[in-house]
């Protein structure tokens, strides 16, 4: 007898000694086996088939949930797969992940794919579908697994099997007479993919080394319906209107050179935007009693392996050498080591705890050159770091006012729809269960106490203490994850950072990292695309720009811009011997919120007239209505 727990507890018992997927499924409900793609078998994510030998619990998956979701899309990896090796059998595969909303599959041939292929092999694609083959899992050994790929001439499956543990079950998925190296699980069948588009094709390394071949990468992407497919086309038509990259270019605020890659060169109007946002920010944690502090960017590899950093993150660090000197060093990646270096600087007392201590600290991080993405995806940035000292029991008074904190910034940059995850302690971790139990607790307790919703990401901590992510969803339903709050019970120890309780003793503070924008580049990306450009009149880095009909308004144009200016508004003026029609598009264009013509009328009458981006609508009014209008709208 197989007795089956269920999700909502309910039991149900099978006089069999084995039954499979299927029928749990058939005996709960027909609608549920018919939907069913997957299961967790006793937290373990596997296929339907699967056979159950023992009591067990069982989750099942469908379409509608996101694990579900990404079946489908490992599932439609496949049959691309099988579809190229259809039309090109002398193609060969290599792999084909799921990545963020779509899969993609590499693929060795000498002929090159471009997406005028795209229809041919996504009709093939459809056509294998259609015949509803079902997935099948075969466990071979190893040597069998070598010889039916080097039998079909597939070299680099081959060289995946061999590079895989001695002990590891090694699994090939039929489809009709294509089989693929794969872990699983799969649906059933094809029936469950319902809506996909083949998107781009690029260029890839074998495993990532460019010493390799270069492999073609065909991108996709899958979704439960076509109502989602088009949703997501038309989200991407639209993100491509809003790419950052081309309203930098339109507002002048910044440009990449191939000769420093990954690095921003701020404009004029881009590092006000810059600054503008550092103020920001420093004024309201200022109002929250952080300190500010500057911590040096070149610092003594010994730093780096007391922090653990040299043996965890060394690939991801810029070294440095002096001619004349035997010393290495690295380019901080992160600021923590530094400010652990001013807070040992003198003795604490648990009476000074929390200190609070911020920095806007410029790191750089390596990454590949195909992995840089303007200012989404750079190697050097500006962080918004903080990082709270504090002793356990004040953890969750220190977490609540962080999160209200973030909660109120991201709303004034005008994201509304904010989501929280709490991530739990890993399998790998240090410190003792006591002190996870009370940090988890803690973090749990700070978002409760603030009426927030948020999810467990199970397992997801770092190594070193659990954290707080918090992700925006932008304007075109997009999430970012941006600022994160973690706790760190391992880099005082580290570094020997110590208070004196109240016993008299020493004891090692906790570290809460704080960073609520992140990196301040890409937050700039991201609030550029959010608001398409048209960005809240206190960020935008020319608020007003002064346009005249003609050269012989200048003099008033000018005054008009002095007074703005000396009421602390940031404002341009155009007097160009251009047209009003090429001015107005001009500053459309760059978004400068408010536009102010002077004319002959306004001249005459001490007026202006006040044109906002994005509005055909004109208004006559005074500079002294225009200034209280301003204000009222900055006070928000």
């Amino acid at each position: 007898m197989v007795k089956i727990k269920l999700l909502d507890g309910k039991i149900i018992e099978f006089k069999e000694e084995k039954v499979d997927g299927f029928k749990v499924a058939e005996a709960i409900s027909p609608s549920l086996a018919k939907a069913a793609i997957a299961m967790e078998l006793n937290g373990k994510l596997c296929d339907i088939s699967r056979e159950i030998d023992g009591d067990a619990e069982v989750v099942f998956i469908t379409a509608k949930d996101q694990v579900g979701l990404e079946i489908i899309r490992h599932d439609t990896a496949h049959i691309l797969a099988e579809a190229v090796k259809e039309l090109y059998p002398k193609a060969q595969i290599t792999i084909g992940p799921t990545i963020k909303d779509g899969f993609y599959y590499d693929i060795a041939y000498d002929e090159t794919f471009s997406i005028d292929d795209f229809p041919k092999i996504e009709a093939k694609m459809e056509e294998i579908i259609k015949r509803n083959e079902g997935f099948v899992r075969k466990v071979v050994s190893r040597d069998e697994a070598i010889r039916l790929f080097e039998a079909i001439g597939e070299k680099y499956k081959v060289e995946i099997i061999k590079d895989l543990p001695k002990d590891e079950e090694i699994s090939l998925y039929y489809h009709g007479e294509f089989f693929d190296l794969c872990r699983g699980p799969h649906a059933p069948n094809t029936r469950h993919i319902k809506a996909f588009k083949l998107m781009k094709v690029s260029g890839a390394y074998w495993r990532g080394d460019s010493n390799n071949q270069m492999l073609q990468r065909i991108y996709g992407t899958a979704w439960r319906d076509k109502g989602e497919l088009d949703a997501y086309l038309n989200m991407l038509e639209e993100a491509e209107k809003r790419d950052h990259r081309k309203l930098g270019k339109d507002m002048n605020l910044f440009h990449f050179q191939d000769n420093a890659p990954g690095v921003v060169f701020w404009h004029d109007k881009g590092w006000k935007m810059f600054q503008t946002l550092v103020s920001f920010i420093r004024d309201k944690q200022t109002a929250e009693g952080y300190i500010e502090v500057s911590t040096p960017e070149l610092l003594s590899r010994s730093i780096w392996e007391t922090s653990g950093h040299w043996e965890k993150f060394k690939e991801n660090m810029f070294t440095a050498t002096a001619i004349g000197e035997d010393r290495e060093y690295a380019i901080k990646p992160m600021s923590c080591p530094g400010a652990v270096q001013i807070y040992n600087y003198g003795l604490t007392s648990y009476k000074d705890l929390p200190i609070k201590m911020a920095e806007f600290g410029k790191v750089h991080r390596f990454e590949p050159s195909g992995a840089l993405h303007g200012l989404m995806r750079v190697r050097g940035f500006t962080q918004d770091d903080a990082h709270i000292f504090c002793m356990e029991d004040q953890i969750q008074e220190e977490s609540r006012k962080v999160c209200q904190f973030a909660l109120a910034i991201y709303r004034e940059c005008g994201f509304e729809n904010i989501k929280i995850k709490i991530s739990d302690r890993p399998q790998k971790r240090i410190g003792s269960d006591e002190v996870w139990d009370k940090s988890e607790a803690a973090l749990i307790k700070a978002v409760e106490s603030l009426g927030l919703q948020y999810e467990i990401n199970k397992g997801e901590g770092a190594f070193y203490g659990p954290k707080i992510e918090f992700t925006l969803t932008d304007a075109i339903g997009r999430d970012w994850q941006i600022g994160t709050l973690q706790v760190d019970f391992n880099l005082p120890v580290r570094f020997d950072a110590s208070y004196i309780g109240q016993d008299g003793q020493r004891h090692n503070p906790i570290m809460l990292h704080r960073a609520i924008l992140g990196s301040l580049e890409r937050f700039i990306g991201i609030i550029l695309e959010h608001h398409s450009g048209k960005l809240p009149l206190w960020l935008a880095p020319t608020q007003v720009v002064v346009v005249t009909v003609s050269e012989q308004f200048s003099k008033t144009a000018r005054d008009v811009e002095a007074k703005l200016k000396s009421n602390g508004i940031r404002a341009e003026l155009d007097i160009d011997n251009q047209t009003l029609s090429y001015k107005l598009r001009k500053h459309i264009l760059a978004k400068t919120p408010l536009i102010v013509i002077i004319g002959k009328n306004e001249e005459l009458n001490n007026t202006i007239t006040v044109r906002r981006s994005g509005s055909d609508e004109q208004r006559t009014i005074s500079i002294d209505e225009l200034l209280n209008e301003i204000k009222s709208e900055l006070i928000k």
